[in-house]
């Protein structure tokens, strides 16, 4: 029987590696529908899907936050979004 592996890290120890990018993803929060594709192909893990308000948690509503401490600028996130709700524009 096949499991699922979790890796754990410690974010506090984390290298923030954002620095160097010079195209930032930024994510319009009324197109966003938080389906979480940009989720699951952001190969830095820098993207989540959260409550950007209190009008947005009452509602349950979650969109993408992007943390740019992590975020390379790599693009993937805006290539793959259905809803074409995140755009890169040079930092």
């Amino acid at each position: 029987m096949e499991q699922d592996a979790v890796i754990k890290h410690n974010i506090e120890k984390a290298p923030r590696t954002g620095n160097w990018r010079y195209m930032k993803p930024v994510v319009n929060k009324k197109k966003c529908v938080g389906c979480g594709t940009c989720v699951k192909y952001c190969p830095e893990a820098a993207i989540e899907l959260a409550a950007s308000d209190k009008r947005q948690a009452a509602k349950n509503k979650k969109v993408a936050e992007i943390d740019y401490d992590f975020c390379k600028g790599c693009g993937v996130c805006a290539a793959e979004c259905p809803q074409k709700a995140i755009v890169m524009i040079k930092e």
